[in-house]
């Protein structure tokens, strides 16, 4: 898988790559399962990490926001009539699993890593500190941020936007089950339109779900594109920096 993804750079001039000097990548939990239905799938967080690391041998500077609903869903939890607070910290617990466990996929591989936890557990992991994440993104490591905003009642899309914001990124990226933002579930209608491009005020105003609705008006508030590709075709994450393969892009202009 590694040799697909990198023979995917290979064709492109390095000038195409480096427009993007440094992205945030937003993966979500249930990404991480593979074809199971709950928790980790191993040849999954292998074939993420060595995309993850063909983009990073390009010189990229790489952050990422996993999410937790592999694991554990605060909405899930409050509609059973759990506290929704204690829910959602359920859910930050969550992903620093998941963190954790892409950090060991990484690392595996010969990347240097760093999780940093909007909820302090020094015994696992850095507390989440934006000068000390921006001076590892500058030494080459991949930093991935865990535990979402660190409060209740904000999802890791929202998380992931802000870290955007923070660590000054040239595009969010969001891995999807699906290639791109349709006006529907395109597993659910086989009707629905597929967009290569949009504004965010067409996000907002037809509701489409590329993300909630703060994490868009922090991305347009910033001016940072959201490209949403799928995470399960190989050399996707290569292609959409390289401007090519199937992907949607969200920005101002639309």
């Amino acid at each position: 898988m590694s040799t697909l993804v990198k023979a995917a750079f290979l064709s492109q001039s390095s000038s195409n790559i480096m427009k993007y000097k440094r992205i945030l990548l937003k993966i979500s939990g249930e990404g991480l399962m593979g074809e199971g239905d709950y928790g980790l799938d191993d040849e999954t967080l292998v074939r993420l990490a060595q995309e993850i690391k063909a983009v990073h041998d390009q010189g990229v500077q790489l952050c990422l926001v996993v999410g937790g609903g592999n694991i554990f869903r605060g909405l899930s939890g409050a509609s059973r009539g759990m506290e929704r607070a204690s829910a959602d910290y359920m859910g930050m617990l969550a992903t620093v699993i998941n963190a954790l466990a892409v950090q060991s996929a990484l690392e595996r591989i010969g990347v240097d890593t760093r999780v940093q936890s909007a909820i302090p557990m020094a015994t696992v992991c850095e507390p989440y500190i934006r000068r000390r994440a921006a001076r590892h993104l500058e030494k080459g490591r991949v930093v991935i941020f865990a535990a979402g905003t660190g409060n209740p009642f904000f999802t890791t899309d929202t998380a992931a936007a802000l870290r955007a914001v923070e660590m000054g990124c040239d595009a969010l990226l969001k891995a999807t089950q699906v290639d791109g933002v349709y006006s529907a579930d395109p597993k659910k209608d086989p009707d629905a339109m597929r967009y290569d491009r949009l504004s965010f005020i067409e996000v907002l105003s037809r509701d489409l779900k590329v993300m909630d609705a703060a994490a868009i008006a922090l991305a347009r508030e910033n001016n940072i594109p959201i490209l949403v590709f799928s995470l399960h075709n190989p050399g996707a994450f290569a292609d959409v920096l390289a401007g090519r393969g199937r992907f949607t892009r969200v920005d101002n202009e639309g």
